[in-house]
C-alpha cells in the first residue's frame, strides 16, 4: 500500500469513527450501528424494532410522532409498508377541508409546499433498514444492492450501519438511471447521470444551446460541469476544446464517465474548483441552480442555490474571464421570478453591477410533465416557465 492509499484508508477510517450511532433495545439487549443518511438528517433518538406483525395505521401514527421504525421483517413488505404510509401522508394533506380563505400567493405558497414536502420526507424517512458491512441486507427477500450502494456511498465500511429504507429506494432508482442512462435529442445519445448528480431530464435548455450562434474561437469554459452534457454538446458542435469546472467530486466523476463513452474525454479538460479556471475564453457557459433558496438536503445543490450564491458569482467574474469580444451564457428559468423569489429587476441588476450588457436572449417553454399536471401546488408557475439562455458581453 503507498503512502496515498495510506492517508485514504485513514481518512476513511477516521470518518467512520466519527460518524454518529443510532441505539435501540431489541429483546433484553441494547444494541447500537452506525446512522448514515446521504440527506443529513440526523440520527434517530427513538427507534422501535418492528416487522410484518406492525400495521400501516400503527407505523404511521408513530412515524408521525418521531418514532423511527428498524424493520426486521420481509424486504418487500416494508416496502409495501412505507407506500402505505405515503398514502395516509397525502390522504391527510388532501383530505382537510378547504379552508374559507383567499389563495396564498407566493413566495410563501412555495415556501408551504417545500415545507409539506419536507415534512413528508422525513416521516417516509423514519422507516430503517439494517445493513451488514458489505452492503448486504439482513432480511428476508433482500434484493442483492452492493453494487448501487457502492456507486452511491463509496466501498462498503465494513461494519454494519442503519439507514432509511427511503434513501436506499433512492439509491437504487439512481442505480438504474446509471445503467440506462437519458436520451438527449441535442446529442444524439445518452447520457448517464450518477447518484447526486443532477439528470438532464429537462432537454429544454439543451436546445438552446444548440441553436445559440457560437462565437469565433476554438475554447469554451463550463462552469458547473453536473454529468458534462453542456460540455459533450458544445464539443459536438465543434469546440475544439473545453474546461469545464465542477466543485463536487460526484459530479466530476460522472462527467469523466460520460465524456468516456462519448469519445470527447481528449477534448474536454475537467478541473476539480469553484467557478471559473485560470484565464479567458472566448465562450463561458454556465446552468446555475434555478431557484434562490436554501437546499433541504445535500443531494438537492443543483436545484437550490442560497442567496443565488453561483449566479452571483458567475455574473460578478465574468468579465475578468472573457476575451475580447467573447460572450457568456447564462442558463436560467424565470420560474425563480414566477415563485416570488427572485425579480426580473434584480437579475438585471447583478448583470450590469458584473460589468456585462445583454445581447441577446433565447427564449423556450417547458416541455416536461409538471407544466401540464394542474394537481401540482406550484402549476399556476410551472405552466407559465420560461427558460432562457442570456448572450452576456463585457459593456
Amino acid at each position: 500500500m503507498d503512502e496515498l492509499q495510506k492517508r485514504r484508508a485513514q481518512y476513511e477510517q477516521a470518518a467512520r469513527d466519527d460518524a454518529p450511532r443510532i441505539e435501540w433495545t431489541e429483546g433484553d439487549e441494547t444494541r447500537s450501528a452506525v446512522w448514515r443518511s446521504e440527506s443529513g438528517a440526523p440520527a434517530p433518538r427513538r427507534v422501535q424494532v418492528v416487522d410484518d406483525t406492525m400495521t400501516a395505521d400503527t407505523a404511521f401514527r408513530l412515524a408521525s410522532e418521531g418514532t423511527s421504525l428498524l424493520w426486521r421483517g420481509d424486504y418487500h413488505n416494508a416496502r409495501q409498508l412505507l407506500q402505505a404510509i405515503a398514502r395516509r401522508i397525502d390522504e391527510r394533506r388532501t383530505g382537510k377541508k378547504p379552508r374559507k380563505k383567499p389563495p396564498i400567493a407566493m413566495p410563501e405558497a412555495f415556501h408551504l409546499h417545500r415545507q409539506a414536502q419536507a415534512q413528508r420526507a422525513r416521516t417516509l424517512g423514519m422507516l430503517l433498514l439494517p445493513f451488514d458491512g458489505d452492503y448486504a441486507i439482513p432480511l428476508r427477500r433482500a434484493p442483492e444492492v452492493g453494487e448501487a450502494c457502492t456507486e452511491a456511498w463509496g466501498p462498503a465500511p465494513g461494519e454494519p450501519f442503519v439507514a432509511s429504507l427511503r434513501e436506499l429506494l433512492g439509491v437504487i432508482g439512481a442505480h438504474e438511471w446509471r445503467r440506462k442512462g437519458v436520451e438527449i435529442a441535442a446529442l444524439g445519445a445518452r447520457i448517464h447521470p450518477h447518484y447526486g448528480v443532477f439528470s438532464p431530464v429537462r432537454g429544454e435548455y439543451l436546445a438552446l444551446v444548440q441553436r445559440a450562434p457560437l462565437p469565433a474561437g476554438t475554447l469554451a469554459f463550463d462552469i458547473g460541469v453536473g454529468t458534462g452534457v453542456i460540455a459533450a454538446l458544445l464539443a459536438r458542435r465543434g469546440v475544439a476544446r473545453i474546461v469545464a469546472t465542477e466543485q463536487d467530486a460526484r459530479a466530476l466523476a460522472c462527467a469523466a464517465d460520460n465524456l468516456g463513452r462519448l469519445g470527447l474525454a481528449g477534448r474536454v479538460e475537467l478541473v476539480h474548483t469553484d467557478l471559473f479556471p485560470p484565464g479567458r475564453a472566448p465562450l463561458v457557459v454556465c446552468n446555475p441552480p434555478w431557484l434562490p433558496t436554501r437546499p433541504s438536503s445535500p443531494i438537492e445543490n443543483a436545484v437550490y442555490d442560497p442567496d443565488s450564491r453561483m449566479l452571483r458569482g458567475f455574473l460578478a467574474g465574468l468579465g475578468a474571464h472573457l476575451e475580447a469580444g467573447g460572450e457568456g451564457w447564462l442558463i436560467l428559468s424565470d420560474l425563480a421570478e414566477l415563485l416570488g423569489l427572485r425579480s426580473r429587476d434584480e437579475l438585471l441588476a447583478l448583470i450590469e453591477a458584473g460589468g456585462l450588457k445583454v445581447l441577446d436572449r433565447l427564449d423556450i417553454r417547458p416541455s416536461h410533465p409538471k407544466a401540464n399536471d394542474a394537481g401540482d401546488p406550484l402549476h399556476a408557475a410551472r405552466a407559465a416557465e420560461t427558460t432562457s439562455l442570456w448572450r452576456l458581453a463585457a459593456a
